[in-house]
Formats: C-alpha cells, sequence, structure tokens
C-alpha cells in the first residue's frame, strides 16, 4: 500500500507543478523515476515515450501509467494515473469557473505569457534530451540525424505555409524511412 501512495504523490507532484502537459512533463518524470526513485532505466524512459506518443492518449498519462503498471501492477497503474491526471482535472474545473474574471487581471495575464516561455522550454529540452539518447543508442548516428533533421525541417516549412498535416503520418513515414535507409545500409556494410 505504501508503494501505492508512493506513486500516487509522485506524480500528483509532477502533475501539479507542470504547465503544459505531454512533453513538457516528461523531463520531471524521467528526474522523479529514472534519476531520484530508479523505478525505471533511461533506455525503458526513451521507449515509453515513443510507445506513448503513438498509442492513444496523453504522453506523460502514458508514461505514468507505464511507470505505475511496472512498479506495482495494474492497482499502481491506476494509483499513478490518478495522481497524474487529478492536479489537471481541479486546475481546469477551477480556471474555467473562474478564467473570466482572471483574465481582467494584467498579472494574469502575463503569468500566462511567462507560462507559455516556459513551457516551450520544457518542450525543446525533452527534444533535445530524446536526440542526445537516440544518438548513443544507434549505430547509424548520422542517418538518424538525418532524418531528425529533415522532418523537423519539412514540419517547419509545411507550418510556414500553413498547411496542415497530421503528425501521426510523420511517425510513420519517419519509422518507415528509418527502417528502410537502416536496413541498406546495414546490407551495404555486409557486403
Amino acid at each position: 500500500m505504501g508503494l501505492l501512495w508512493e506513486l500516487f504523490f509522485t506524480f500528483f507532484k509532477i502533475g501539479i507543478f507542470t504547465f503544459g502537459g505531454g512533453y513538457a512533463m516528461i523531463p520531471l518524470i524521467e528526474h522523479e523515476c529514472v534519476e531520484k526513485r530508479l523505478w525505471i532505466t533511461s533506455d525503458e524512459m526513451m521507449d515509453i515515450t515513443v510507445i506513448a506518443e503513438s498509442t492513444p492518449g496523453p504522453v506523460a498519462i502514458n508514461c505514468a501509467t507505464y511507470t505505475g503498471y511496472k512498479r506495482a501492477g495494474i492497482k499502481g497503474a491506476v494509483s499513478a494515473t490518478i495522481g497524474i491526471v487529478l492536479p489537471s482535472f481541479v486546475i481546469i474545473l477551477l480556471i474555467s469557473t473562474y478564467m473570466d474574471h482572471l483574465l481582467k487581471y494584467e498579472p494574469v495575464v502575463k503569468a500566462f505569457k511567462g507560462i507559455r516561455v516556459a513551457v516551450g522550454v520544457l518542450i525543446a529540452q525533452a527534444g533535445l534530451t530524446m536526440i542526445r539518447k537516440t544518438m548513443k543508442r544507434t549505430s547509424h548516428k548520422y542517418i538518424s540525424l538525418g532524418i531528425i533533421t529533415g522532418f523537423c525541417m519539412l514540419v517547419m516549412v509545411l507550418n510556414m505555409l500553413q498547411i496542415k498535416f497530421s503528425t501521426i503520418y510523420f511517425i510513420i513515414f519517419a519509422g518507415f524511412s528509418g527502417f528502410c535507409i537502416c536496413s541498406l545500409a546495414e546490407k551495404r556494410a555486409e557486403t
């Protein structure tokens, strides 16, 4: 029972102190679960993040659910999931109830602008951490870096041209491209 409460409060703390959700929460989850508590390894965290992005639901919630399940089975998954969801639910409930009144105050408006910048920095940090880990784990560093760079540029161009494109297609196409290019590189290396 102590582990269930520890899972709940750990993810509750992450949920309450992270604005922006999703990738903005990944650095905090990694700090708490990999570095501080040693619940999962760094490689598992990266794999969880990739799988969580590919499955339905928010990335951070999927990461919390997996970590809770790994530590304490179904009860751990439920405990971690409730812990990470509850703060956001309460905050959104309060904001939706009082938002019209809050946005009349200039300090609140300025605080939200500052929070947007912080969220952007957290997301960039999570992305750079994932790129560094990818470079360490792959034998095809330059191919991986080329795929990452190519897709980042493609996303920026599509955004500048205001062309809407689902990120799931990018994920599928990048995975397929990586598989094909790395398979060809390995065949060339064998010959």
